[in-house]
């Protein structure tokens, strides 16, 4: 019963080497998405942080600041969502597909 408990203790050593290794990966990885037909752009990591922005120069008019502000919250957004999906995918490659709740 003891060497069961060692290798269950090995593997889940092993399963935490790898999320550590997943984890680096995800903070150089990125992922982009627009709004308003690409005059906002927005690109996240895999550590859920935006690492850009980018604004067109047409879609920036003083008259109307709330439509940009809505451009940029949905960009940002959706760049979230699409990194939070690609650290998902690789997880899920880790797990095999099980859900452990709280593993990232």
């Amino acid at each position: 019963m003891v060497k069961g408990f060692g290798n269950i203790m090995q593997q889940a050593q092993q399963l935490h080497a790898k999320m550590v290794k997943i984890q680096e990966e995800m903070a150089v990885r990125t992922a982009e998405a627009s709004a308003g037909g690409g005059m906002v752009t927005a690109v996240a990591n895999g550590r859920q942080e935006l690492v850009s922005l980018k604004i067109e120069k047409e879609v920036v008019n003083p008259e109307d600041v709330e439509m940009l502000q809505d451009l940029i919250v949905a960009a940002a957004n959706a760049a979230l969502k699409k990194a939070q999906e690609m650290v998902s995918e690789e997880m899920k490659k880790l797990t095999g597909g099980i859900s452990i709740p709280g593993l990232m």
